[in-house]
């Protein structure tokens, strides 16, 4: 079972390797994965994700592009 990892003020990178543990530990399946990611990032990076219409379908996919938009928009 997945515990609550709330990203807070994590950078993406560190948010991202929890999540990752806790996910690989989980046994979810990749649906769960991604809409438990998505609800656990920082309100401020959801917003960006909107903006620029990204629309990542796996959990690697998630992990990949949350990270790049992290760097480029330098976000919390």
């Amino acid at each position: 079972m997945i515990y609550i990892i709330k990203q807070e003020a994590r950078t993406m990178k560190k948010f991202v390797q929890k999540f990752r543990r806790a996910a690989r530990d989980s046994k979810y399946e990749e649906q769960v994965l991604v809409k438990e990611f998505k609800r656990e990032m920082n309100s401020v990076i959801k917003r960006k994700l909107m903006k620029v219409k990204i629309s990542p379908k796996s959990i690697d996919q998630w992990y990949k592009c949350t990270t790049n938009l992290y760097i480029y928009w330098r976000v919390c």
